[in-house]
């Protein structure tokens, strides 16, 4: 009896077993070993709606603390497009979209732009209603780091995200705050800057201009960069510390990715700006900061430092799928005969290699370095006030791909076309190799440079 049931319970369990793989096999799933592509699909949607819809908790900093939810309830259509707010038109209605390209929805109606925070159409701005009243104001990393491609009107049409918003005046936006005394207390901490005021930040906000951005000011204090800047074409001095707002596409295969070198990886970059840029709740960690003759401010507010009940933690969660969504963002690529002469670019592909010694730096096909692709200023034979402001006191060798999309002006005003190197300082992609061909004695001839532009805008 005892052998007649121990082959029944054998026989049950094995046609248990047989039932549990017969059941996957129709489309049971076991997490055990997961599953790369479900895993990659779940982590580019997560790190899309982060990109693009979560402010990390920092309506804690903009709206309870700076008030800037008061300057948006004013702020008109027409002025927020001014400043390079963008307008994704997927979020509209068919008949707004109609109606804005028949001139028939008023731009002068603040009213408007509320609707259109509370439709999620303006990109990197998320707002909290009760009704139709606006009580809370975040912003997301969008905000800098998408675009539109202008397919309705000047500022409004299809979404492209990573791509930076050269149009973009983030300073500006910033100094319509009520209450700038927060960003004030932080700025006193640095020793040059005891009796700063209100006016003052104001001011340098204000001198940052479109699609640029200064990180550091609020590590170090400093808001100008004192060296004499040449560009072939102009010269100045005590030029804003503010950096062109970087894209956050095209990311795959290369190491640092900020303008400066040392920060670190994409994924540090995200952490850092979350909570001390943005201000959202969350855990940073970075002793670095600690050094408060490089970073007076941070060390002082202890910014490497900054720690948060995992529970409460409204970033570190995140960080992995925002990653992986980032790194999916693939560059613009250039359309031959359209974005740039396709005889011509072939002459510059030999020159990037040989005479003009690209390809030293901007290794093909990252164009960049794989490694630790930086280097410092005294390398790149130009002044080092942004690369002494970084950990690395150098600067970062950046992707070229997509560079035709300034020099065209693509996706942006004509007047913020162009600007390229770290602080914009080279109008064009021209003013750029003149600049290598003198520094590096290149000796090339004036269809040499035409020729290697237009590779660079091949890329």
């Amino acid at each position: 009896m005892k052998q007649r049931d121990a082959v029944l319970l054998g026989a049950a369990a094995f046609l248990v077993a047989a039932i549990a793989v017969a059941g996957m096999k129709q489309g049971g799933k076991s997490n055990f070993l997961g599953n790369a592509n479900d895993n990659a699909k779940a982590m580019i949607d997560q790190g899309r709606h982060t990109f693009r819809f979560d402010t990390y908790g920092d309506e804690a900093f903009w709206t309870d603390q700076l008030h800037i939810q008061q300057s948006v309830k004013t702020l008109s259509p027409g002025t927020a497009l001014m400043l390079g707010l963008k307008v994704d038109s997927a979020a509209l209605s068919p008949s707004t979209v109609q109606a804005i390209k028949h001139g028939m929805v008023n731009l002068n109606d603040p009213a408007v732009t509320l609707q259109l925070i509370k439709q999620n159409a303006v990109l990197g701005v998320v707002g909290t209603f009760n009704g139709s009243a606006l009580t809370r104001v975040g912003f997301t990393c969008a905000l800098c780091h998408s675009t539109v491609d202008n397919s309705v009107a000047p500022g409004i049409g299809n979404r492209i995200d990573g791509l930076a918003n050269r149009d973009l005046n983030v300073g500006a936006i910033i100094a319509t705050a009520p209450n700038l005394q927060p960003v004030v207390d932080l700025l006193r901490l640095a020793p040059q800057d005891e009796s700063v005021t209100a006016q003052d930040v104001r001011n340098v906000l204000n001198s940052w201009g479109p699609g640029k951005f200064d990180a550091e000011l609020f590590l170090d204090g400093k808001t100008s960069n004192p060296a004499q800047i040449t560009n072939g074409i102009t010269t100045a001095t005590n030029i804003s510390g503010a950096v062109l707002i970087p894209n956050a596409l095209g990311l795959a295969g290369h190491n640092l990715h900020t303008w400066t070198g040392g920060w670190g990886t994409v994924t540090y970059w995200n952490a850092f700006v979350a909570v001390n840029e943005l201000h959202g709740i969350g855990t940073f960690f970075d002793e670095r900061f600690d050094d408060a003759t490089q970073f007076p401010i941070a060390a002082a507010a202890k910014l490497g430092h900054v720690s948060v009940d995992p529970d409460s933690d409204r970033v570190t969660g995140k960080l992995a799928a925002l990653h992986f969504y980032q790194l999916s963002l693939p560059s613009v690529q250039p359309r031959p005969g359209i974005d740039f002469n396709v005889a011509a670019a072939e002459r510059g592909d030999e020159l990037f290699s040989g005479k003009a010694n690209c390809n030293s730096c901007h290794h093909e096909p990252l164009w960049t370095e794989p490694g630790w692709n930086q280097h410092s200023a005294e390398e790149m034979k130009i002044d080092s006030f942004e690369a002494d402001r970084s950990p690395g006191h150098a600067y970062q060798t950046m992707t070229l791909a997509g560079v035709f999309v300034r020099e065209r002006g693509l996706f942006m005003f004509p007047q913020n076309k162009g600007r390229f190197y770290h602080d914009g300082r080279f109008q064009t992609l021209m003013d750029v190799v003149n600049s290598y061909d003198a520094r590096f004695n290149l000796g090339l001839t004036e269809q040499e440079k035409h020729d290697l532009v237009e590779y660079l805008k091949s890329l």
